[in-house]
């Protein structure tokens, strides 16, 4: 609706998992390092943690799109499978050519892919999004696939990424095993004050848009006071603003725009 008036090539502040409009802060750098390292080393369990919106799958999107084509990978969205379907899914994502359902069959095949892949060199990685919402006898599953590994290496990694309910339901007496076999782990937080003037003006950029677009101290400090730097909210928050910005004719957002954007957010009419 606004992207003309902008100047802009797509909605910059779409809250889908785009890792084109990824925001490198300091900890997305240093989770992003955690992943990189925990897959190389072959760790075996890496742990992701953070808050809702805070770029977990966008983070896991762009170490799909990166990462080398010795890797093979595995993206599970759908945390509520049974443990054949999980395996189903895990072998299908794979590229493994099977007409096998049974549980037996598709272990053999994934195991033996798994092989396979050590000795052409390459590493294989699954990542299961959303893994709060695992019941603990599907995670218990998901154990069982790291017993799948050599005298000196592990065959798979496999990145459990949650919101911080997951550390919860991992520190489970039932889940201990699991638990001892988690290498890695890294949580990130919301971003911070600094940071945030920084990831607004980043996706405004790569949507296409010019520096005519412009925040006042006051208008961030409004943004933050309202997202507490969680970046999901923030672009739902400045979509707002910018849609405010385009009716009333204005690029240069000031307080009084950012007060009404929250406002208008919570549902709230000013009277004028």
């Amino acid at each position: 609706m606004y992207l003309e008036y902008y100047g802009l090539k797509e909605n910059p502040f779409n809250v889908t998992s785009d890792p084109n409009y990824l925001f490198m802060s300091k900890h997305h750098k240093e989770a992003y390092s955690h992943l990189i390292y925990g897959i190389q080393e072959r760790k075996g369990f890496i742990e992701l943690t953070g808050e809702i919106g805070t770029g977990k799958t966008t983070l896991c999107r762009a170490l799909l799109r990166e990462i080398s084509d010795k890797v093979k990978t595995a993206l599970i969205l759908n945390p509520t499978l049974s443990e054949l379907q999980l395996l189903q899914s895990i072998v299908e994502d794979l590229g493994i050519k099977t007409k096998a359902r049974n549980k037996f069959t598709l272990l053999k095949m994934l195991n033996d892919f798994l092989i396979t892949e050590l000795t052409h060199g390459s590493n294989v990685v699954i990542i299961i999004d959303e893994a709060q919402n695992l019941k603990g006898k599907l995670l218990e599953e998901v154990r069982l696939l790291s017993n799948l590994e050599t005298e000196k290496e592990k065959l798979i990694q496999i990145i459990l990424v949650g919101q911080p309910q997951l550390k919860d339901k991992l520190n489970s007496s039932e889940l201990t095993q699991l638990r001892q076999r988690i290498a890695v782990r890294y949580h990130i937080p919301p971003l911070d004050k600094n940071e945030l003037l920084f990831y607004i003006y980043h996706r405004i950029r790569v949507a296409g848009g010019k520096d005519d677009i412009t925040f006042t101290d006051k208008a961030i400090e409004q943004i933050y006071s309202y997202t507490l730097g969680t970046p999901r909210l923030i672009n739902i928050v400045c979509d707002k603003i910018l849609l405010t910005g385009f009716v009333s004719g204005a690029k240069h957002f000031d307080l009084d725009i950012a007060t009404r954007a929250t406002e208008e957010i919570e549902g709230k009419i000013r009277v004028i």
